[in-house]
């Protein structure tokens, strides 16, 4: 099978968006089939040498005031690309800018695509401009209502979008790496540096952008032995380094560094209210540790209230900081969160999603067929 991937974001970008396309085309290549990816340039040129596959990039601007995001410009490359290809199908990795031309350019061609939802836009259209929601969701009925099936990767996604008019979804949810994410990568020695009089660790990991609300994290600074360690790169750094004084800070982490810290984490705080998936929660109880997240969007499908960590009001310090204190102060309760945590995720590898992904391109394949014949 031969697809194109055009993604809004690849790496070296560090976000969900990115790194399912990238766990996507690895995939792809591994069961036989021919990938190639479409994104927005970045400053390196060097940045695909490791690409599973080719990667076309199509000229892009830094957002106002988020430099780490990039937003693509007009280009006639993406259906040219597409057209190059042969491709069989399209998938669109969170389609709204870049996404949008190649599923102009599908429906152009007669080429089926898969759209994948995996941005709240209109949560984002309330954080940073405070309106526009409106105008976002009729962005999103736009490209998700041409594709021939969107995926979501949430029950509440799924229902979000049903709610706002758009037909032909389907939920697939995202892989995890349980042989990079483990808890026997505790460190002793990173838990000493990082709490050198032997405090609890409680660990926020993400972007730091308004949209997160890390600013929760506040809340939990005076509660006694608890140690906050931040652990990401974003606008909002300066921000919350003055609003969370006591916290460590350790800047942006990849791969074994960051499965490392994961693992050396005695509590896992997520504080973002619009997930659509959210996959460190995902990566926190591969690693074995209980988490604390918003009852809201992606986690609620992700973390078992009272089994493998805690549900709380989105937005509520104070219900923040209280579930901080009960998993605080209760070692056991936290070690049977973390166990059963990783026993949950076990099964959802890359692997197994990988080829659930592959089964919803062959159903749309089919069914394309079966319209034309």
């Amino acid at each position: 099978m031969r697809v194109v991937i055009v993604t809004e974001s690849f790496p070296p970008d560090v976000n969900g968006v990115a790194h399912c396309a990238l766990q996507t085309a690895r995939h792809l290549v591994r069961r036989g089939h021919a990938p190639l990816v479409i994104a927005p340039a970045v400053a390196d040129p060097a940045a695909d040498a490791d690409a599973p596959c080719a990667v076309v990039r199509v000229p892009s601007l830094p957002l106002p005031g988020y430099p780490q995001v990039r937003v693509a410009l007009p280009s006639r490359r993406v259906a040219a690309a597409i057209a190059a290809h042969r491709a069989d199908l399209v998938h669109l990795a969170g389609p709204f800018v870049l996404g949008v031309r190649g599923m102009t350019a599908a429906a152009r061609l007669g080429i089926p695509a898969v759209a994948v939802y995996q941005t709240d836009l209109a949560g984002y259209a309330r954080t940073y401009v405070g309106a526009g929601e409106g105008a976002a969701w009729r962005r999103l009925r736009a490209v998700h209502g041409a594709a021939d099936r969107t995926l979501a990767p949430s029950s509440a996604a799924v229902r979000d979008l049903e709610a706002h008019g758009i037909r032909r979804v389907r939920l697939w949810g995202r892989g995890v790496d349980t042989d990079r994410f483990r808890p026997d990568l505790r460190d002793d020695g990173l838990r000493r540096e990082l709490a050198p009089g032997g405090e609890l660790l409680v660990g926020y990991i993400g972007r730091l952008a308004p949209e997160k609300r890390v600013d929760l994290l506040a809340g939990t600074h005076g509660i006694p032995g608890v140690r906050t360690v931040v652990v990401g790169d974003g606008p909002s750094e300066a921000g919350l380094r003055a609003a969370l004084p006591e916290a460590r800070f350790l800047g942006r982490r990849t791969d074994d560094d960051l499965a490392r810290i994961f693992a050396s984490l005695d509590v896992f705080a997520h504080t973002g209210p619009y997930e659509t998936f959210c996959q460190t929660v995902q990566e926190a109880m591969a690693s074995g540790v209980p988490v604390i997240a918003p009852a809201a969007g992606g986690p609620l499908d992700l973390v078992d209230h009272g089994r493998t960590g805690l549900l709380v009001p989105p937005g509520d310090p104070d219900a923040l900081r209280e579930a901080v204190a009960s998993l605080a102060a209760d070692p056991d309760l936290r070690a049977a969160y973390g166990l059963a945590g990783r026993a949950t995720v076990e099964g959802r590898t890359w692997e197994a999603l990988g080829d659930e992904l592959i089964g919803h391109y062959q159903e749309v394949l089919r069914e394309r067929t079966a319209v034309a014949a």
